[in-house]
């Protein structure tokens, strides 16, 4: 019974170590199985994740390629047509600093990859435009572009659409500072039309360039660029360019450095501090009502206090009364008996036509289709614009018409000049002279600080070349429009060439007086010698203009300015008219006054028609040398004759329906700002057109809408410089001018 038991717990204890054994083989078995699972998987994703990286090599293989193939194909047509890429090309390191050449190989790489940043650089730098033909020398590029190079754009766009674009283009910046210059080249291709009229032959190139490249050394890559013979154009074209400078459009320090600069600060402050002395003269007598002054509180102001109860100081801060002058400019009243006041119509006319003319004028150096624009100019339904410079005759003859007519009506002065002897009258003709600079000087004075500052300002920020650089005109020939003589030197050393008028205002004042003062002591030798300088300024104009060929053409105008144009022996016969005309009309009896008849009536008419044929001879420009002097001779002589008529008729109160229109009371307020507008407009409109960013395309619509918004701005500029400059030094003339006797004048 034992060993029976004995084996049942054998056979019990062997069954339970073979079922222990069974699961522990189960269980190693299934880590087995796990382990070459995961062995499996790992596998799997080694070989799916190999797959992966085998397509992303062949993709960038083909991107490769890709880039590749686009290099081949378009980087020789970029190297050729777009000048930066072209730069980027014969960029090394002896050329430029590393910085520079490393940001340009950058650029390079940019392009060719299609990144965004970079396509907008190649986007806003500048290439060739259509109508080189005609004019067209502003590759300009995009100012704008290149700025949107530096930060993005300020645009909110809808998500709301599918767009096909890339957004690097709103979003993506430049790795490195970027900015905007321009290139000047010259080029001397056949294939453009020249005029001669001005320096048109340069080509501007506006370029998106590394900060890190100075402007040395991108004018110096260019240079590269152009004689290897990379430009394209060169080759279409046969400009055979050469690099004439470049621009970075950054304001100097040296501006700031300018005499103009402080000199016009001063005068600045110095005017409003007069005004403000006006002013607080004004407040005292109105409150005290004694010409007291108004009760001061700080320091300053009872130190200005003081210093303003000086009765002499009083009269001088009284000519800058602000609203006095103010109500001097905007005053219309009716007409007095011995006023002319066709006159105001015919300065307010003639100013505002000739600011239209300007503005075409000074529209040229920023036009890109010049031919276009001068072939306006020779049709006949512009020709009152391209005449336009024969109304400076109208000024010529109403200032000698009036200065004669004032010197010989005042008979107290004549009675004077006779009685005195060659000193005193040298004293009344130094006094006269004064006072004629006084008025006409200071306003004249602070344009030409103007000029100069405001062309030394474009010819650093302007994107134009600026042909006439007036700042440095100005700066070396200040003295010659300080003593109004610059008309007696070459047109092209002027400053502020349009104020050559102004010079020869000055001097027929001169000469005039001299004469009138001979007149009143020796008065037939006076008539012949005014005889004889007729005589001589007709023969002096044609000997000129057949000796250098004169020609009606405008770049034959231009060139002959000196001799024909702003010269005082040409240009005095109007004013010899004017002074004839005065003349004639106060030796006329009252019953010849009187006559007034149908005849009358058609000489006014026949009067309007000269002026107008006169301004519409020169649409047939191309005759002879002879024929050419003889219409600017005779035309000029008729024309004047045509305004002596008008005058001497509203003299004598006498007139036709268009005569009256020119003497509305309207006209007054115009021609007190007469000589503002001549003087302001020219500057004004070169400044305007110089801030643009993109060249100017001569249309005549536009060219309607553009006068008037020049018209608007340089009649609010007028009233501001008249206020400050020229109705308070007319004050003090007349300040000055105090005399027991004063006979009436007109207008």
């Amino acid at each position: 019974m034992e060993i029976w038991l004995l084996f049942i717990f054998l056979g019990v204890t062997k069954g339970i170590a073979n079922q222990s054994t069974t699961t522990t083989t189960t269980a190693q078995w299934q880590q087995q199985q796990s382990q070459q699972n995961f062995r499996l998987n790992d596998s799997l994703e080694q070989q799916q994740q190999q797959k992966e990286e085998q397509q992303e090599l062949e993709l960038s293989s083909v991107d490769a390629l890709l880039d590749a193939e686009f290099s081949q194909l378009h980087e020789p047509h970029l190297t050729r047509t777009s000048v930066i890429f072209g730069l980027t090309k014969v960029v090394n390191e002896s050329n430029v600093n590393p910085k520079c050449e490393s940001q340009l190989r950058q650029v390079q790489r940019g392009i060719l990859s299609k990144q965004p940043w970079a396509m907008k650089v190649l986007d806003a730098s500048g290439t060739k435009p259509s109508g080189f033909v005609y004019g067209q020398n502003y590759w300009l590029g995009s100012r704008e572009a290149c700025k949107g190079v530096q930060r993005p754009v300020g645009i909110t766009l809808s998500k709301n659409f599918d767009r096909v674009m890339h957004y690097g283009l709103i979003t993506q910046q430049a790795p490195f500072d970027m900015d905007y210059r321009v290139v000047y080249l010259r080029h001397n291709s056949p294939w453009q039309v020249e005029i001669k009229l001005m320096s048109e032959q340069i080509i501007h190139i506006g370029l998106c360039l590394p900060s890190a490249c100075s402007s040395q050394e991108v004018k110096q890559l260019a240079g590269e660029y152009v004689s290897r013979g990379m430009f394209a154009e060169n080759d279409i074209f046969d400009m055979h360019p050469e690099v004439v400078y470049m621009k970075d459009l950054q304001l100097k320090d040296a501006f700031y450095q300018r005499s103009s600069f402080r000199l016009l600060v001063a005068c600045t402050l110095a005017t409003g501090a007069l005004m403000l002395c006006a002013q607080q003269l004004l407040v005292g007598k109105k409150e005290q009502g004694t010409g007291g002054l108004a009760p001061a509180e700080s320091e300053l102001w009872r130190a200005l206090h003081s210093m303003l109860r000086w009765q002499k100081l009083q009269q001088l801060v009284s000519c800058y009364d602000v609203p006095a002058n103010w109500s001097k400019i905007f005053a219309v009243r009716e007409n007095k008996a011995h006023e002319i006041p066709v006159m105001n119509g015919l300065r307010s006319v003639c100013a505002i036509w000739i600011m239209i003319f300007h503005v075409v004028w000074f529209m040229y150096f920023t036009v890109h289709n010049k031919t276009v624009l001068l072939s306006y100019a020779e049709q006949a339904f512009f020709q009152y614009v391209s005449s336009a410079p024969l109304l400076v005759d109208v000024f010529f003859t109403i200032s000698g018409f009036l200065q004669t007519y004032n010197f010989l009506r005042n008979s107290s002065q004549l009675e004077a000049v006779r009685r005195n002897g060659w000193r005193q009258n040298l004293q009344l003709f130094g006094k006269l002279l004064f006072h004629r600079y006084l008025r006409l000087g200071p306003l004249y004075l602070i344009v030409m600080l103007c000029v100069d500052l405001t062309y030394a300002y474009i010819g650093d920020t302007s994107v134009y070349h600026i042909n006439e650089r007036f700042d440095e005109m100005c700066s070396k020939h200040w003295w010659r429009n300080l003593f109004f003589i610059q008309n007696l030197f070459d047109h092209r050393d002027m400053c502020a060439n349009w104020s050559w008028s102004l010079a020869c205002e000055m001097q027929f004042f001169i000469l005039a007086n001299a004469l009138l003062f001979l007149y009143v002591k020796h008065p037939k030798l006076t008539k012949a010698l005014v005889g004889l300088i007729l005589v001589s300024s007709t023969a002096w104009s044609y000997g000129i203009g057949l000796s250098i060929k004169f020609q009606l053409s405008f770049d034959a105008a231009f060139a002959t300015g000196t001799e024909i144009y702003t010269s005082p022996f040409v240009r005095i016969l109007p004013y010899i008219l004017g002074a004839i005309t005065a003349y004639s009309l106060l030796q006329r009896t009252p019953s010849e006054k009187e006559s007034n008849d149908i005849r009358e009536r058609c000489s006014w008419h026949f009067a309007l028609l000269v002026f107008f044929i006169c301004i519409y001879s020169t649409v047939k420009r191309d005759i002879s040398s002879l024929l050419a002097i003889s219409l600017f001779v005779l035309g000029r002589l008729f024309f004047s004759l045509s305004v002596c008529w008008m005058i001497a008729g509203s003299a004598q109160g006498r007139g036709v329906w268009w005569s009256r229109l020119l003497e509305a009371k309207g006209f007054q307020h115009v021609s007190r700002l007469s000589y503002a507008i001549y003087l302001l407009n020219p500057l004004v409109i070169a400044f305007f057109y110089s801030l643009t960013s993109a060249s100017t395309h001569a249309d005549p619509f536009m060219l309607c809408v553009v006068s008037c918004g020049f018209g608007v701005i340089v009649y609010l500029a007028s009233i501001v410089f008249s206020l400050a400059f020229e109705l308070p030094y007319s004050n003090l003339s007349s300040l000055l001018l105090k005399r027991g006797s004063k006979s009436q004048k007109i207008a």
